[in-house]
């Protein structure tokens, strides 16, 4: 009988993945904890039922794609600027002071110069798929956890995807600066492009079919790809066109519908994203960098909350809300992994720094998800006080 290597790592990650969750519900733990160490289980390096996880990393990415397009759906324009105005100082303060902090870890790790300055930048960003993930969808957009979480998210965002075209246009200082100029032009044409499309295009044909509910669905995924693809091919990051698409539907009547049917996909991917990361990571190269690791680790856990729980007190919010989005932004993110990849590819870092940067985002997911489902509501939270879907 032939083997199917996609059908059978399918089969494994969500076949293992409700074995697991099983358990870590029953252990009250996150499910994403269980998602990631089924991928280091079943990955290379360990069981290596799973040999190549190049394939199915590149597929989980559309997780995050879907995932931002859902936050903008919830979005209205209006919302969304008075939000990214309250808090770019914020956002900037803190990038700034939690970059210093990396550089400075790992520059005790032994890391030298624009090793140790890529290391700092990598703790700065926050896990935008974990912070939206264990914040409750019914509140989500009616509080303002939700809205200052998001916003500071969305800046990070931006500054994710000047750094990876600062490593991408590594061929000089006028190279980078050209791109980074090239793509703050184009934001404003994509924007202006998806805003036309929407309103004189999709939103008609919306208005005239809404009743066959296959093709809303089929419509909602196609605007959110090819948007996606229309950022990337302007320079900028695929999760930019999403969250442009679903701002450009937030105002009308059919967006809480086509969120509501887009989820369970939007779920298919992220299960495989996290699958992904703890498939790619490989234990035995931890070596000398697990103690850095750890420290960089407990940063994020501990010095993250503290800051953004200050700045946001000092910015006018509740000290209540202020600590709970502290805790929500207290891990490293998806964008560390994707900066450490791209960072070694273009031979900025070595391998020590890379695994460093690993070893320490997945440490952070595994904390900071447990942290969350033990003390705040979550759509996943084991006790019936905390669970909020």
């Amino acid at each position: 009988m032939l083997h199917d290597p996609i059908l059978f790592t399918i089969f494994l990650i969500f076949f293992g993945a409700s074995l697991l969750a099983t358990g870590a519900l029953y252990a009250r733990q996150s499910l994403l904890v269980a998602y990631v160490l089924l991928g280091i289980l079943c990955g290379p390096a360990v069981l290596g039922w799973v040999s190549d996880a190049t394939l199915i990393s590149e597929l989980s990415h559309i997780g995050i794609v879907f995932l931002l397009f859902l936050l903008g759906i919830n979005l209205p324009p209006q919302k969304l600027i008075r939000m990214l105005g309250k808090t770019t100082w914020i956002t900037l303060m803190s990038s700034l002071l939690f970059t210093l902090l990396g550089a400075a870890i790992a520059w005790l790790a032994g890391l030298r110069g624009i090793e140790a300055l890529i290391v700092g930048v990598t703790l700065l960003f926050s896990s935008t798929i974990i912070g939206l993930k264990l914040l409750p969808t019914t509140v989500l957009h009616h509080q303002r956890t939700g809205s200052a979480m998001i916003s500071v998210l969305l800046l990070q965002d931006v500054i994710a995807v000047a750094v990876l075209l600062m490593l991408q246009g590594g061929g000089g200082a006028d190279n980078i600066l050209g791109q980074l100029l090239l793509s703050l032009l184009s934001l404003p044409l994509l924007a202006g492009l998806i805003y036309t499309i929407n309103r004189f295009v999709l939103l008609p044909l919306l208005r005239r079919f809404d009743v066959i509910q296959e093709y809303v669905f089929l419509v909602a995924i196609g605007w959110c790809l090819g948007a996606a693809e229309l950022a990337s091919f302007a320079g900028l990051s695929h999760e930019i066109g999403a969250f442009m698409a679903g701002v450009a539907l937030a105002s009308s009547p059919i967006s809480l519908h086509i969120a509501e049917r887009l989820k369970p996909l939007r779920d298919f991917f992220l299960i495989i994203f996290f699958f992904a990361i703890g498939a790619g990571f490989n234990p035995a190269l931890v070596g000398d960098m697990l103690l850095p690791a750890c420290l960089l680790a407990a940063t994020a856990l501990f010095v993250k909350p503290y800051v953004f729980a200050w700045l946001l007190r000092h910015s006018g919010e509740k000290p209540e809300l202020a600590s709970e989005v502290g805790v929500r932004l207290g891990q490293m993110s998806e964008f560390s992994l994707l900066i450490a990849v791209l960072a070694v590819q273009v031979q900025m870092i070595g391998a020590l720094a890379a695994n460093l940067i690993q070893l320490a985002t997945l440490l952070s997911f595994i904390a900071s998800s447990f942290w969350i489902v033990r003390h705040y509501p979550t759509p996943i939270g084991v006790d019936s006080t905390l669970h909020r879907d």
